[in-house]
């Protein structure tokens, strides 16, 4: 619940952040994968507040519980499609530096926002598909992810997952970035030989340290991704292939925690990584610091004239 809370609120702030930066045209999917963190953390939340209150399940209202919130389908829709939308950044990324003629040309603006809408769309529907066939009522108790037509189907079901939401993700980020990398600093090196000077280099130099600003927190980001969802997928294949191995004990949790601190971190590595979204986040802590100030010496003076002391 701390780590959903957070995510909540910290995910909110940067979302803010770059509506008010006016950041949310220019980099549509960025705001959408903090749409989506919002989005899970914030199921994320209700979910563990409802296993809370060790509700009594019955009708459909009942069943509906189940499959949505205590069986945390709906916190790991957001989850899902953020690590969709986090692919379609490094590949946005990729063509628009990469291949910066051909974006311009071929790259619309109605691709970026339809592919926006697949990683909701498209994490909803594998989510729930999973879901309701898998999880049930039994005694008014919810059985999640527990009834399968056997072992194997379930085995399967999470190597493909893995490989899917981790493996090819994982490998989309070291092309991309590796292949961006390489471009920036070829760039780098061509502006440095000709030692080019005036308006059109001060261009060219802001426009490279924008692109920097944003390729450093992606693959920040997707280190983070890289590193805290590799224990639950580890633990889950082993439950499934070690009958010994419980699904609700310790290590369960211990590794669902590791995997939801991304969607609470990802938004420091915004403050502090993004320019436009660092500049805001700034100006709020040092407009908050300034009114206590003030309000700091407005309750001094009044006390100085309620004593009688000329200040």
């Amino acid at each position: 619940m701390v780590i959903g809370v957070t995510g909540t609120a910290t995910n909110a702030l940067i979302l803010y952040a770059l509506v008010v930066s006016k950041q949310h045209k220019k980099h549509v999917l960025i705001v959408n994968q903090n749409a989506l963190d919002v989005f899970g953390s914030f199921f994320l939340t209700i979910t563990y507040s409802v296993m809370l209150c060790n509700i009594h399940l019955t009708g459909s209202i009942g069943y509906l519980l189940c499959t949505l919130l205590l069986s945390e389908s709906l916190s790991w829709c957001g989850i899902i499609g953020s690590t969709i939308n986090l692919a379609t950044i490094s590949v946005e990324r990729y063509l628009k530096i990469v291949h910066r003629t051909w974006s311009k040309k071929h790259l619309h603006k109605w691709m970026i926002y339809s592919a926006a809408a697949f990683s909701w769309i498209g994490s909803f529907i594998f989510n729930l598909a999973l879901t309701f066939p898998t999880t049930k009522v039994i005694n008014g108790v919810c059985y999640p992810f527990a009834f399968w037509k056997n072992k194997m189907t379930a085995v399967v079901q999470l190597i493909w997952s893995f490989v899917s939401f981790y493996v090819i993700i994982l490998l989309i980020f070291i092309f991309c970035y590796w292949r961006i990398l390489v471009v920036i600093r070829h760039q780098a090196s061509v502006m440095a030989g000709h030692g080019t000077s005036g308006g059109s280099s001060t261009n060219q130099t802001h426009y490279n340290h924008i692109q920097a600003s944003v390729i450093k927190t992606m693959v920040l980001v997707s280190v983070l991704f890289a590193i805290t969802f590799l224990p639950n997928y580890v633990y889950m294949l082993l439950i499934y292939l070690n009958p010994n191995f419980t699904r609700f004990d310790t290590g369960y949790y211990v590794a669902h925690i590791i995997a939801f601190l991304y969607t609470s971190s990802n938004p420091f590595i915004y403050a502090t990584k993004l320019e436009p979204v660092k500049e805001i986040v700034l100006r709020m802590i040092l407009c908050k610091k300034i009114s206590e100030e003030a309000t700091e010496n407005v309750a001094m003076t009044a006390r100085s004239a309620g004593t009688g002391t000329v200040t």
